[in-house]
């Protein structure tokens, strides 16, 4: 197999404007994330006009023709989408056991082809962003960016004031420190309002768990800035562009 070595003209600096990486190419085109596209790239899974590409600062002329798998790529116009999403649906774009996915709620907002950021486990609710914009779903995605998320917790008892501040003050759990940005008190203590940054899988109910309280309903209400304004439960829409311009912000800071 035939390995395109290093073309000075496609990873100048200098090059066009009009050429772009070829992981973005390929996030553009919803395939994955720049990340994963680095992967796919590395093992030699992505071809340019039909000759296998390994290097990652390749740049991609407006003709040339990307392929993965055999598929021609299209680079697709960015798309965000934000979901409410009910319970029983599992966060992810196919399920060998043919359960519900969240794919199912969005399949009429675009012709693009998108996929979810981060996840919310199947018994959980409230806000998630889909997109075919790779490089800002790697950097919403990423532990290390601290995006904020804000969720609604039910437990099926009081929290002590005991268990309440350690909450605050900070707990070990089996996969590390877990340090909360807020905590409040909604509805006689069994209600309560948890703002975090954190990306660790199921980090809100492992930190009641812990704690020898069950969570009855998990809600994230806020994610990277966005609310559920006028969202009602399985419903998408599309973000404004005052909300994409909010969120290809953040992608800036992470380049500073």
């Amino acid at each position: 197999m035939k390995h395109k070595k290093t073309n000075p003209r496609r990873s100048e600096n200098s090059a066009s404007p009009q050429e772009v990486r070829l992981n973005k190419y390929i996030a553009n085109s919803g395939v994955c994330s720049r990340r994963e596209a680095d992967k796919l790239i590395a093992t030699g899974e992505i071809k340019v006009n039909k000759e296998v590409i390994t290097e990652m600062g390749y740049k991609v002329k407006p003709t040339d023709k990307v392929y993965h798998k055999g598929q021609l790529l299209q680079s697709e116009k960015p798309v965000y989408v934000l979901l409410n999403k009910p319970k029983g649906f599992l966060t992810t774009t196919d399920d060998p056991q043919e359960r519900r996915t969240v794919m199912e709620l969005v399949k009429n907002a675009c012709d693009e082809r998108i996929y979810p950021v981060g996840r919310l486990d199947r018994a959980t609710t409230g806000l998630l962003l889909f997109t075919n914009d790779g490089a800002v779903a790697e950097v919403l995605a990423h532990p290390s960016n601290n995006v904020k998320k804000i969720y609604r917790a039910e437990i099926n008892k009081p929290i002590t004031k005991e268990h309440f501040q350690q909450i605050v003050d900070g707990l070990e759990l089996e996969d590390g420190p877990v340090k909360v940005d807020e905590l409040a008190i909604l509805d006689d203590r069994k209600a309560l309002g948890m703002e975090i940054h954190l990306g660790k899988n199921r980090i809100v109910r492992r930190i009641f768990e812990h704690l020898g309280y069950e969570v009855i309903k998990l809600d994230r209400v806020v994610y990277a800035g966005l609310d559920k304004s006028n969202l009602p439960r399985g419903k998408w829409r599309h973000l404004s562009d005052k909300e994409i311009n909010r969120l290809k912000s953040l992608k800036i800071k992470k380049k500073d």
